[in-house]
């Protein structure tokens, strides 16, 4: 029976251990770092996720034949490039892309051109490098405003801007160039402005065949109606009512099927979840990004509803299974709230004690927390998921809103507008 060990300490690797715990012994889970939730489902351990020396260490003393990076860090990095090329660790399944692979994620401008290359619809852009700022500025003035400018690499989710006039984006262009993120904005990409509403889309896929899994809607702004900074995600739903049959039908056609191709054809060794960041322009879809993971708070919506065993299905990709898998999912609406630190996502406070009363109506995720003598607290900006599942989103919503009064830490802060803007169409809506 397959020993796991999952890579991460947020919501979503919380999930990930839930969902598995249903299908696997408790002593053959574990997760590094883990948080309070994780405890619950498995083993956690204190070992970093970019340690690959003393993971696999651990995987070897403790017979762990798979690996399941939560977040993009240790794949960028190439912990699958890492454990295949050991003799001892080879045998070990890295459930997730190779480090050329993560480049969908790790980089913009790789990005982009595997999606000119393959003809899959995104914005018009261009990149630019250090001692290109006149060129950059060049281009903003054959765009109309607002603009669209990305940091090529990894910066902490906080590595897009869109400024409103030329003179704001002609400023973001000297500070990215100028070292604003490190690294991670030695490249810049510049992109139109796209209007319309944003969807994700969800993939597994052992390489050659892929399951389409649930669609969600996330919540990215800290205020209510869509206002302040962006955060890591307020909430989720799942399924999303716009996203009906014609327009399912065209993101298959039109991305998911052209990406499939793309990563066979490739030499990336693609497998684990691919995840498209889309906005629907008019009933047209177009893709805003490629993650080579699961989204976070998505991941709390998204895994309730599949009904499929998530062991099975790595473990089917392991052996070359993979295409068996009929998907099966749960046809509900499934809801989730994200309970945050007061302050986030600026400045926030640690260490804050969690109550938790008898919440039985909703199934709550732990992001950043922790036990401290004993004690429940928080151990990060975004602290609790609280998931609902309901034959409406209304209802799902109802039973999150309700669970959360359940809940209590100092400064506890959370939207309660998720889903408002669906209301509309508040329909019941088969996935």
């Amino acid at each position: 029976m397959m020993r796991i060990l999952i890579l991460g300490s947020g919501g979503r690797e919380c999930t990930f251990a839930w969902k598995l715990a249903k299908e696997l012994p408790k002593e053959n889970i574990f997760i590094t770092p883990g948080n309070a939730g994780t405890a619950a489902y498995g083993t956690n351990l204190n070992l970093s996720i970019l340690d690959f020396e003393a993971i696999g260490k651990f995987c070897l003393d403790n017979a762990i034949d798979t690996l399941l990076p939560g977040g993009e860090d240790s794949l960028v990095a190439g912990i699958r490039n890492y454990f295949e090329s050991n003799e001892n660790l080879k045998h070990i399944y890295v459930f997730g892309p190779d480090k050329t692979g993560a480049l969908l994620e790790g980089s913009k401008e790789f990005a982009k051109k595997f999606m000119a290359k393959y003809g899959i619809p995104t914005a018009k852009y261009q990149s630019f490098i250090k001692g290109e700022e006149t060129e950059a500025k060049a281009f903003l003035k054959t765009m109309n405003p607002p603009y669209v400018i990305k940091a090529d690499g990894l910066a902490a989710g906080k590595g897009v801007v869109i400024p409103e006039t030329l003179t704001e984006a002609e400023n973001c262009v000297d500070e990215m160039l100028g070292g604003q993120f490190g690294q991670a904005s030695s490249t810049i990409v510049i992109e139109e402005f796209l209007k319309g509403i944003e969807v994700s889309f969800f993939a597994i896929t052992d390489g050659k065949d892929y399951l389409l899994m649930p669609e969600a809607k996330d919540y990215k702004r800290i205020g209510e109606k869509d206002t302040g900074p962006n955060t890591g995600g307020m909430g989720a739903v799942s399924p999303v009512s716009f996203v009906d049959e014609t327009f399912k039908n065209k993101v298959i056609e039109q991305v998911v099927k052209p990406t499939m191709t793309g990563l066979q054809n490739e030499p990336f060794g693609y497998r684990g979840f691919v995840f498209f960041g889309l906005i629907n322009v008019e009933g047209n879809p177009f893709v805003i990004e490629y993650n080579c993971r699961m989204g976070d708070p998505e991941t709390e919506v998204v895994l309730p509803r599949l009904k499929n065993s998530l062991s099975e299905i790595i473990n089917k990709a392991k052996n070359g299974t993979f295409s068996e898998i009929v998907p099966q999912l749960d046809e509900r609406f499934c809801t989730t709230v994200m309970l945050v630190a007061g302050g986030y996502p600026g400045d926030y406070e640690k260490g804050k004690t969690i109550e938790i009363g008898s919440v039985t109506n909703s199934i709550v995720y732990h992001a950043g927390t922790k036990i401290t003598d004993g004690k429940l607290q928080s151990n990060g900006g975004r602290v609790i998921a609280v998931s609902s599942f309901g034959e409406t989103m209304n209802e799902a919503l109802d039973k999150s809103y309700s669970s959360i009064k359940n809940i209590h830490f100092d400064g506890m802060f959370y939207r309660k507008d998720i889903g408002k803007d669906l209301q509309s169409k508040f329909i019941r809506c088969k996935g």
